[in-house]
């Protein structure tokens, strides 16, 4: 295997664990409380949120690297990535609504708020920061995307079963909610230090 190869497999494996997004830096949590309550929400919202994240990624560093740096303006990153991210989430919102209407309704307003999302803003801000490649942005792109996914699956998982459990009315729904969210950090506080970019 080549250096690079596993160097992008190192930011993968990075962005999805060790810096888990929702489990590490605590961002997102509108929408991993929102959607984790049934399993088939959280799958979409995953595959959906993974994919904006990826293409995002992508055109966010084009319009950086051959447009924004080029210019030197820069200081327009901010408002540029909005701009591209809320994009498409609008192309993601219709062609949901077109392919899967049930789950379109399901998701509600928390697909519109992707394009404020911070973790979605958050990609491509690092890979500008961090001077990532294309691919490099795509790889940490993909990793953040499936760290978000693993999160939400694994809270979805977890909240299905705390529906049949006898839980103190004090802690049922919400208060639950963070006390799994915690414990499920610090397992993942676990992987910090297993490598190191």
């Amino acid at each position: 295997m080549s250096n690079e190869f596993i160097k992008l497999f190192e930011l993968i494996i990075s962005a999805s664990l060790i810096n888990n997004f929702v489990f590490t830096r605590f961002l997102g949590l509108c929408i991993f409380f929102g959607v984790s309550k049934k399993m088939e929400t959280a799958v979409g919202m995953s595959i959906t949120f993974t994919s904006v994240m990826m293409i995002s990624a992508a055109i966010s560093w084009v319009v950086f690297t051959k447009v924004l740096v080029p210019l030197e303006i820069t200081f327009l990153e901010i408002i540029v990535f909005i701009g591209v991210i809320a994009g498409l989430v609008q192309a993601s919102d219709t062609i949901m609504k077109k392919i899967s209407p049930g789950l379109y309704y399901k998701l509600g307003i928390y697909l519109a708020l992707i394009s404020t999302n911070c973790i979605i803003l958050a990609v491509p801000l690092i890979n500008a920061g961090e001077k990532y490649t294309f691919i490099q942005s795509l790889a940490f792109g993909l990793g953040s995307g499936l760290g978000f996914a693993l999160a939400l699956i694994i809270m979805a998982s977890i909240r299905e079963k705390l529906e049949l459990a006898e839980v103190p009315v004090p802690f049922r729904g919400l208060p639950m909610a963070f006390v799994v969210t915690g414990l499920i950090a610090l397992a993942f506080t676990g992987f910090s230090g297993l490598i190191t970019l």
